[in-house]
C-alpha cells in the first residue's frame, strides 16, 4: 500500500529536471504542483530563474500545466503572466483534475510526468492516475496551515521508505 506514495524519481530542485532528462524518458508534458514545488507557498510570482526554466521547456517542445489545490486568485496571479495553463482547486489526489490537465495538453499519460513536493497529494495522485512521478524537495521550510498535517504523515512514510532502502530523501538523487 505505501508503495503507491513512492515516486519514480526524486530531485533536490525543479531545476534538476531538464529537457534532455525528460526527452530520455519520452516525456512531452509536465503537470506540476505550484506551492513549494515551483516557488515558496507565499511567493506570488515566478523568480527569474524559474521563468527561464519555463522558457527552456517551451523551446524544447515540452508542455506545462500547473495543477494546484490552491484557490483561483493565487494560481491565476502566478500562471497568467507566464502564459501557462492552470487548474486550481484540483482536489489532489483525486483523479479528475489530473485527467483535465492531460486533456489540456492533448498528450497520452505515458508521455506526461507529475512533479510535486508532497507525497500525499502530488505523488499519490500522480501514481494513481498512472503518471511517471517526480518528488521535489520543498523550496520552503514552512507550509500553509492545511499542509502541516500532511507533512507529519509524509515524514512517517519517508522514514519507512528510508528504512526499506527505497528512497533516501534529501540526499542524492536516486530512483526507485
Amino acid at each position: 500500500m505505501l508503495k503507491r506514495f513512492l515516486p519514480n524519481e526524486y530531485v533536490n530542485s525543479i531545476f534538476e529536471i531538464t529537457p534532455a532528462f525528460l526527452k530520455e524518458k519520452n516525456i512531452k508534458g509536465i503537470i506540476t504542483d505550484l506551492d513549494n514545488t515551483l516557488v515558496e507557498w507565499d511567493r506570488p510570482l515566478a523568480t527569474p530563474e524559474l521563468t527561464a526554466w519555463f522558457k527552456e521547456m517551451r523551446e524544447s517542445g515540452i508542455q506545462i500545466v500547473i495543477l494546484s489545490n490552491n484557490n483561483e486568485k493565487r494560481v491565476h496571479k502566478f500562471a497568467e503572466p507566464l502564459g501557462i495553463p492552470y487548474i486550481y482547486k484540483a482536489r489532489k489526489p483525486l483523479g479528475k483534475a489530473f485527467q483535465k490537465a492531460l486533456h489540456t495538453m492533448n498528450l497520452p499519460q505515458e508521455e506526461t510526468v507529475m512533479i510535486g513536493d508532497q507525497l500525499l497529494t502530488d505523488i499519490f495522485g500522480g501514481n494513481r492516475a498512472g503518471f511517471y512521478t517526480i518528488l521535489v524537495v520543498p523550496v520552503a521550510q514552512t507550509d500553509g496551515f492545511a499542509t502541516k498535517f500532511n507533512r507529519m504523515v509524509e515524514r512517517k512514510i519517508l522514514n519507512w521508505f528510508n528504512k526499506k532502502g527505497l528512497l533516501q530523501w534529501e540526499g542524492t538523487k536516486v530512483g526507485k
